[in-house]
């Protein structure tokens, strides 16, 4: 079933003792001011492996392949695929210069990542760029206490390489995280970006499906909490917050983290969205619905007369439309 109205929101990240999105130092990323934000890419990242998890045809994402010399995989080294190879290995053909770019697009729409987050696609003489209809911005962490906290770490080996005294100890390490954080991303659902698609003549293509966007918005709510690896082990999703315009609305909105503020009240987390409710003041007939997620066991939402559901994570209802 296709989707063709609008969608905007925001979707935090809380991160306790854990580093969300590390720069080439290994710290949190920081912006000239000092302020922890965390990318689009590393908002991303965890959907996709929770998609490709479920069996989803995911193709941006790093896989890896034995060098082969000669068809022989012996003395091989891993090495993760370039584009074409991922492209044939996901869709189980042949990428060649005859092959035509109604093709390719038929089997890259047939990516989930791609139908939300298009892509670029440049190998053998294709040139194909797609604006996806999800677009996610930049995620600040919206906590004015957070501290930058960094652990020494021994390893277990030595460094061999070490022309000195060190070269008979352990090697020592470092893990840097943020005590806490909280990551408030805004995003944007525009299945009109397909539009210019539809007339091509792609084998099956029918533009933004309402199955593509509930797996969006399913990653959303719980592909951080999924996500476990040694730095991401302490962050999950903590918010998210879907307006939904109705059919042929012609209500276009700003970027919606800045009208969403979080702090601390008596040890609870507090996110108010009273800068929201009066951002849609008057705006009722362009909206279909607006539905806010949350973990009411440890948050607190303030609604400012927002007109809204409110679930918590799983889904459940906590309060209805007011």
């Amino acid at each position: 079933m296709n989707m063709t109205n609008r969608v905007y929101g925001v979707a935090a990240i809380r991160s306790i003792m854990a580093n969300w999105n590390a720069d080439f130092s290994t710290r949190p990323k920081t912006i000239s001011n000092g302020t922890i934000f965390g990318s689009d890419k590393a908002f991303k990242y965890p959907i996709k492996r929770m998609w490709q998890a479920s069996g989803e045809k995911v193709l941006a994402i790093k896989s890896y392949k034995i060098e082969t010399k000669n068809n022989e995989e012996e003395a091989g080294k891993l090495q993760p695929r370039d584009l074409q190879e991922r492209y044939e290995q996901i869709f189980n053909t042949i990428l060649e210069k005859k092959t035509p770019s109604r093709e390719v697009l038929k089997n890259l729409f047939s990516a989930i990542d791609v139908m939300n987050f298009g892509a670029t696609f440049a190998a053998k003489d294709q040139n194909i760029s797609i604006t996806g209809a999800v677009q996610i911005g930049q995620g600040f962490n919206k906590y004015k206490d957070t501290q930058i906290e960094s652990q020494d770490i021994l390893s277990p080996y030595r460094n061999s390489n070490e022309k000195k005294e060190a070269a008979t100890a352990s090697t020592l390490g470092s893990k840097t995280v943020t005590d806490e954080a909280h990551y408030f991303y805004a995003f944007a659902v525009n299945p009109g970006n397909y539009l210019e698609y539809l007339d091509l003549g792609i084998d099956g293509f029918t533009g933004y499906t309402r199955e593509a966007f509930d797996k969006f918005k399913k990653g959303c709510l719980m592909a951080a909490t999924a996500f476990h690896t040694n730095s991401k082990s302490g962050s999950e999703n903590e918010f998210a917050l879907f307006v939904h315009c109705a059919e042929s609305s012609e209500l276009y909105l700003p970027n919606l983290d800045r009208y969403v503020d979080f702090s601390k009240q008596n040890g609870r987390n507090t996110i108010t969205l009273t800068k929201l409710a009066e951002l849609l003041k008057g705006h009722e007939q362009a909206i279909d619905r607006v539905e806010v997620y949350y973990n009411p066991l440890d948050t607190d939402v303030e609604l400012g007369g927002l007109a809204c559901t409110t679930y918590d994570l799983c889904g459940r209802v906590i309060t209805g439309n007011r």
